[in-house]
């Protein structure tokens, strides 16, 4: 990575976030991370660029991310999804819930490696409003950059032991809520099918 980062400097940090964000596996932490320190180590690069390129990178890619979900995702999810237990009832749930949390939601998944990536398609599939969204997105991707790039920067090297065991414990944490979610969901399923439909009444409609 010292070697792109070398030859492209912040422009690979930008590529990478932003790939990662439309929903690619690639390293976008990781070049954030390396970027910082070698800009800290060799003075050769900005940080005020690489923390730049990752806040950027993230937002876009976020976005397209979320547009592609808005655009592909609902659709396949209404007519596909009752193959995978994702009944109409049970879509609407998800809509529900995600309108009256997913601020949090977007904005937690950003310092979780495997939500990072499709944070922005699952919002725009399951309709989240595109201003609450856009704010979520924003304060996530600018916590992020800061946090991971300036911490990066100033603790030099050291921060890779720090930054490993810093999001295995998100991934539990991540973990938690998950496992946490489905009791909460087993147990209150019914109750949360009538709220969605007060909220969204009548069948859903792909547009």
């Amino acid at each position: 990575m010292k070697e792109l980062i070398h030859q492209y400097g912040a422009w690979i940090v930008f590529a990478l976030v932003f790939l990662e964000s439309i929903g690619l596996p690639l390293p976008g932490e990781a070049i954030l991370v390396t970027a910082a320190i070698f800009a800290g180590t060799t003075q050769e690069l900005s940080i005020v660029f690489v923390v730049l390129a990752a806040i950027i990178g993230a937002l876009l890619g976020s976005i397209i991310g979320f547009w592609i979900g808005d655009r592909y995702g609902y659709p396949l999810l209404l007519r596909y999804g009752s193959y995978i237990g994702l009944t109409e009832t049970r879509i609407k749930i998800a809509q529900y819930l995600f309108r009256r949390q997913g601020m949090l939601v977007v904005l937690i998944a950003r310092f979780v490696a495997v939500l990072r990536s499709v944070v922005g398609f699952i919002a725009g599939a399951n309709r989240m409003p595109v201003t609450s969204f856009m704010i979520a997105n924003s304060a996530g991707a600018i916590a992020w950059a800061l946090f991971y790039g300036l911490g990066a920067y100033y603790l030099g090297k050291g921060v890779e032991q720090f930054a490993k065991p810093f999001a295995m414990a998100l991934a539990v944490v991540a973990a938690i809520v998950v496992i946490s979610a489905i009791v909460y969901w087993r147990r209150k399923e019914q109750q949360l099918a009538a709220d969605a439909e007060r909220a969204i009444p009548g069948p859903l409609q792909a547009e």
